[in-house]
C-alpha cells in the first residue's frame, strides 16, 4: 500500500488501540520508535490507549512498567483483559462468588472492580494467566469446572512473548484444564467482541473510529474481523510473513512497525 493510500486509511481514527508485548515493547526492552509514534499520534490529534490481553498483571503494573520506560499514562487509557472480564462478571453474574486461578495482581485487579471472590462455595470459575500456578489449586479449578460452574477465561492467548522466546499463557493452562474436563472457557480478552464493546464505551468512539494495533493474529487483528473498526498488524511480535500468508485472518493494514504507521501521521 502507498503511503498516500496509507494516510487515506487512517485519516478518519480517532484512537489507536495499541498492543503492549510484542508492539510497544518486547519484555523490558521499548522499541526505540515507540516513543515517536506517540508523539507524532499526539501532534496529529490522535488519542492513543493500551490494551493488553497478559490477565498475570494488573493495569497499575503496566502504568509503573510504562512509567520506568519513560512513557506517562494516564490510569484511563491502560486497559486490561482483567478489566474486560471485570465489566462482564459485574454485568452477567452481579454479586456471584468467584474462584479465580489467576495471580495476585489478577486477583487485587477485580476485587478493586468489585467482583467477590470465594474460596468455599464460588458460583463461577475464572482461569487467566496464572504465572504463579500451583498443582492443588489447579485441582481445585478442574473439581469445579466439572461441576457445571460458569466457566470464564480472562484470555486465549497460548503463549505470551518474552524475550528469547514465549512462555505458555492463560489459552495453554485452559487446554490442560480442558483434557482433564472436557470443557472450554468463554473467553473474554481479544478477540471477544466483550472487549470491542468494553473498548467503544471506554473511548467514547464509533467502530469505524477505533484503530487496534498488534502483532498476533488471532487476538489483535481478530477483534476487529467482521467490523467496521480498523486492523493494522506489526512485524515486531509473533506473526511471522509466512503465518501472515497462510492466515484466514488478515489485517486490514500490514505494516513493519509502528515507525511506518508514524511516518503517515
Amino acid at each position: 500500500m502507498t503511503e498516500a493510500a496509507l494516510r487515506s486509511r487512517l485519516a478518519d481514527i480517532r484512537c489507536f488501540v495499541l498492543d503492549m508485548d510484542g508492539t510497544i515493547y518486547l519484555g523490558d526492552r521499548l522499541f526505540p520508535f515507540t516513543k515517536t509514534f506517540l508523539e507524532k499520534a499526539a501532534g496529529a490529534g490522535r488519542e492513543v490507549c493500551f490494551f493488553t490481553n497478559n490477565s498475570s498483571r494488573c493495569a497499575a503494573d503496566y502504568v509503573e512498567k510504562l512509567a520506568r520506560m519513560e512513557i506517562a499514562v494516564p490510569p484511563e487509557r491502560m486497559l486490561t483483559s482483567g478489566q474486560v472480564a471485570g465489566a462482564y462478571l459485574r454485568r452477567e453474574h452481579p454479586g456471584q462468588g468467584v474462584f479465580l486461578q489467576g495471580t495476585p495482581a489478577l486477583r487485587r485487579e477485580l476485587e478493586t472492580l468489585g467482583v467477590p471472590l470465594e474460596e468455599a462455595h464460588p458460583q463461577v470459575v475464572v482461569l487467566g494467566f496464572d504465572t504463579t500456578l500451583e498443582y492443588d489449586r489447579l485441582r481445585r479449578t478442574c473439581d469445579l469446572v466439572r461441576e457445571g460452574l460458569p466457566y470464564l477465561g480472562v484470555n486465549p492467548d497460548l503463549n505470551c512473548p518474552v524475550e528469547g522466546g514465549f512462555i505458555p499463557d492463560c489459552g495453554s493452562i485452559a487446554r490442560l484444564i480442558e483434557a482433564s474436563t472436557g470443557r472450554t472457557p468463554l473467553f473474554l480478552g481479544k478477540p471477544s467482541r466483550e472487549t470491542l464493546r468494553f473498548l467503544l464505551e471506554r473511548t467514547g468512539c464509533r467502530e469505524e473510529e477505533l484503530a487496534v494495533v498488534g502483532d498476533r493474529l488471532y487476538t489483535d487483528i481478530a477483534l476487529a474481523q467482521g467490523t467496521k473498526a480498523l486492523s493494522i498488524l506489526v512485524m515486531t511480535g509473533e506473526t511471522t510473513p509466512e503465518m501472515l500468508r497462510e492466515s484466514a485472518i488478515q489485517p486490514s493494514l500490514t505494516a513493519a512497525s509502528l515507525e511506518e504507521i508514524a511516518a503517515c501521521l
